[in-house]
């Protein structure tokens, strides 16, 4: 019987590198292709069946951010498969990123270039705004439209003779300090994206805790530093040009500069070969990559207090509850 992978993002960026590289270590496997634009999701398609003629490849269109969308396409993952066997939670956003040119320039001749730019720390802010169901949208996006997804496919994941897998796309750039129980949404701070993948990596921790005994697992990546559409976006051209020569030399002195889709995938492929079972659920699993570009894994304790992981976990519950109250009386009313 095939194994299942549900992709989630799965149409540019770190998640297409991922579909790509899957498809070569077992082009057996059923890969579900889960995507917000549909006509780019059947060009991907097509490209993938082209160079893959055995491997079953399908589509679901969900937009994470839309709570509508998210009920409607695991309603038709139901229908479609009795298990899944790996979610790859990897669609994110990162609105409008701002750089603080002067903390970009000033660290640049610090003793924490380094840490900087593999982090991010300090040098990204971004103007997050409300969806049409009344949340933050780095929030529900990259945290709570996935958990909501989680949540509808359980009979899907949960089978203790035969576990299953959730990976989460996370980063290097999660900090706690840019988490609060209290605004678990952000809605009051400017690094909204650094909030949303601390939270990643606390809900992961909360759902081993929840959900192992059942036969699911979850586990947190970090791709390193890829440049994509996301990253470029936050500089004009003639600054990367500039940056770039000073990224090369970087990566003779730290490991996150994996910079290409395929090695920052590496870490999220690694794990498709792992017994979840067999997985510290409190690290970090991270793609690296050596100054001359050769690909590895290597791993870090996860910055998480298994406490707050598990009342954020019943915050989002109750979160949840709440969403649903409001989706069903507008269902009603409409």
């Amino acid at each position: 019987m095939r194994k299942v992978v549900l992709v989630t993002g799965a149409s540019s960026g770190i998640g297409l590198a991922l579909c790509k590289r899957l498809l070569a270590e077992d082009d057996e496997v059923h890969l579900c292709l889960a995507c917000r634009n549909v006509s780019k999701a059947e060009a991907v398609r097509a490209a993938l069946v082209a160079s893959h003629s055995t491997a079953e490849i399908t589509i679901v269109q969900v937009d994470v951010s839309n709570l509508h969308s998210v009920f409607c396409a695991a309603k038709e993952l139901k229908q479609r498969f009795r298990r899944l066997d790996y979610i790859y939670l990897n669609a994110g956003i990162m609105p409008n990123p701002k750089l603080n040119i002067k903390a970009l320039f000033s660290g640049l001749f610090s003793r924490n270039v380094i840490h900087m730019f593999c982090t991010a720390e300090g040098l990204l802010t971004q103007h997050d705004k409300i969806t049409a169901d009344g949340l933050q949208e780095v929030f529900e996006t990259n945290v709570f439209g996935h958990f909501i997804l989680i949540r509808e496919l359980e009979p899907l994941l949960c089978h203790s003779d035969n576990p299953s897998q959730l990976i989460w796309t996370s980063s290097r750039n999660a900090k706690r300090s840019n988490f609060s129980l209290e605004d678990m949404q952000h809605s009051k701070g400017q690094e909204p994206y650094s909030s949303s993948k601390y939270a990643t990596d606390l809900l992961s921790v909360a759902l081993n805790r929840n959900f192992n005994q059942r036969g699911l697992y979850s586990n947190v990546v970090c791709p390193g530093t890829v440049l994509t559409n996301m990253t470029y976006g936050i500089l004009p051209p003639f600054v990367w040009t500039l940056l770039m020569p000073v990224i090369w030399l970087l990566r003779f002195f730290a490991n996150a500069f994996t910079l290409t889709p395929h090695n920052g995938s590496e870490a999220l492929v690694w794990l498709f070969h792992q017994k979840p079972e067999s997985l510290n659920p409190l690290m970090k699993y991270l793609s690296a990559t050596t100054g001359l570009g050769n690909s590895y894994v290597t791993m870090q304790k996860l910055d998480v207090d298994e406490d707050t992981a598990e009342k954020f976990y019943q915050n989002l519950l109750e979160l949840e509850t709440h969403v649903r109250v409001t989706i069903q009386k507008s269902d009603h009313q409409s």
